[in-house]
């Protein structure tokens, strides 16, 4: 089976100066404080550690690594300032290209809740839309059911134990959310128990009726919507 693999370097005016060796060799200088130790980590010998550094240095036009006598990491080699930056830049650089490559779409739930004609809406307490009116929801997390996450999301947020009657729909819009792709799988529920009140991410928690429904977040307009016109 073919594995696709995409490897990071750094350039400066069009000159290789980093890239996954590169970056091990300094790593590997600043954790023991020496070259040759270095190198033999590395499977290479001292002189061609030494080289690679020494080109490193001139396509770059920066010192990055600084030796002086003697054995201790003190007194032996370490990455001078320059050399610091260089490998937390390409530690940076190398995680924002494999999340831009790797990126996944992100799972939510939501969940309508009706009672004589009214639909529960909680007050947003954080961004995005802080403020503004949205269905009770959240993230999925790890190993866990669409189904427990809903459930569990709508008591978090407005005090209320609830179960499941029935799938509304899946909400894939790309731009749906500012923050990125989240997908949202929407469930109509029925109130089980509790006492109505905002909590975790919800300032307040309330019912209101389909014809007076404040300014809501997200897609959540289309969401009760589409759930009205189905009734």
């Amino acid at each position: 089976m073919y594995r696709l693999e995409c490897k990071c370097m750094l350039k400066k005016n069009g000159e290789f100066i980093i890239g996954e060796g590169r970056a091990k060799l300094l790593k590997f200088i600043d954790e023991t404080g020496s070259i040759s130790r270095a190198a033999e980590k590395m499977d290479m010998s001292y002189r061609h550690a030494w080289g690679i550094i020494k080109k490193m240095e001139e396509n770059a036009k920066e010192e990055f690594v600084k030796s002086q006598r003697g054995g201790s990491k003190k007194r032996g080699s370490m990455l001078t300032p320059a050399g610091e930056r260089l490998l937390k830049d390409y530690k940076t650089l190398k995680q924002e290209h494999k999340s831009e490559v790797y990126r996944n779409p992100t799972l939510t739930v939501d969940g309508l809740i009706v009672k004589e004609d009214k639909i529960l809406l909680i007050e947003r307490k954080n961004p995005p839309f802080k403020g503004f009116y949205a269905l009770p929801g959240g993230f999925v997390e790890y190993n866990e059911p669409v189904e427990d996450a809903v459930v569990r999301e709508v008591e978090e947020e407005t005090g209320l134990k609830t179960k499941i009657r029935e799938l509304v729909g899946v909400y894939s819009s790309p731009d749906r959310d500012p923050r990125g792709h989240m997908v949202s799988t929407v469930f109509f529920l029925c109130i089980l128990d509790g006492d109505l009140k905002g909590g975790s991410d919800a300032a307040s928690a309330d019912f209101f009726s389909i014809n007076e429904l404040p300014e809501l977040a997200f897609d959540h307009a289309r969401i009760i919507e589409d759930f009205c016109r189905d009734r």
